[in-house]
């Protein structure tokens, strides 16, 4: 949906099935990624030196190494993805950066990940941590514990951690988010979408004191510029984002 050269074609024609069904999806997912680069700025100003992105994807351009870096070179970066193909090219885009890495794994298991070899190298957990769980909660049905799941990251992290957020929401969406949803559902993926209301995704800061402005519309979040927000008004609340303090 970003575009680029780091994808497939399998994923790039359920990509233009999901835009089809629902004009603007591209312009959403670029406000989600503007989003990123703010947070990760966001939380190298509070003083956060080390970043943990779950769910990463391939690091491609803007992503949480580069900005962290580029503010702060000292910064430490663990990327965690469960597609070996991902893994794979995000270990050669990261050569020579001893200040970053990569582990294969699946956010269900944040023992494997926390325990890791290399979030042992990169991160000290008696010191704050920036968790980001971007695009990636909606993933995880009820019947998963997704309160829970959290739990378990957010009891292993020092006070002055933060949780950044963004998760697909109906809550502003009519029948065509359903049509998008059901191009997943018919793409055999072994996860389905599991919208949640804004009241269910601040629960799942459970925790955590959610920073100024709360829990708001992906493109509402701290815009720097009409560059951080869609052209459609639908596509800036598609997504909510938000970050939490634990104290």
């Amino acid at each position: 949906m970003l575009g680029g050269g780091h994808n497939f074609a399998v994923d790039r024609a359920v990509g233009e099935q999901i835009e089809a069904a629902m004009p603007g999806l591209r312009n959403a997912a670029r406000v989600n990624r503007k989003f990123l680069g703010r947070v990760v700025r966001y939380l190298v100003g509070q003083g956060v030196r080390q970043f943990l992105d779950i769910g990463s994807g391939i690091p491609t351009v803007g992503n949480v190494h580069e900005v962290a870096q580029a503010e702060a070179p000292e910064c430490r970066v663990l990327y965690v993805d469960r597609d070996p193909v991902a893994v794979a090219h995000s270990e050669l885009m990261l050569v020579g950066n001893d200040n970053a890495a990569v582990v294969q794994a699946d956010m269900r298991d944040p023992e494997a990940i926390l325990g890791s070899d290399e979030a042992r190298r990169l991160l000290d957990f008696d010191q704050p941590v920036g968790l980001l769980m971007l695009l990636m909660l909606h993933w995880v049905p009820d019947e998963s514990d997704p309160l829970g799941l959290l739990a378990r990251y957010r009891d292993a992290l020092a006070p002055g951690s933060f949780l950044a957020i963004t998760h697909v929401t109906g809550d502003h969406q009519g029948e065509n988010l359903t049509e998008a949803t059901d191009v997943i559902k018919r793409s055999k993926s072994p996860d389905q979408v599991n919208l949640r209301s804004h009241a269910e995704v601040t629960r799942l800061f459970e925790g955590f004191g959610l920073v100024e402005p709360g829990l708001v519309g992906c493109g509402e979040w701290h815009p720097g510029g009409p560059a951080d927000i869609a052209s459609q008004p639908g596509m800036n609340m598609l997504v909510y984002a938000g970050v939490g303090r634990k104290s």
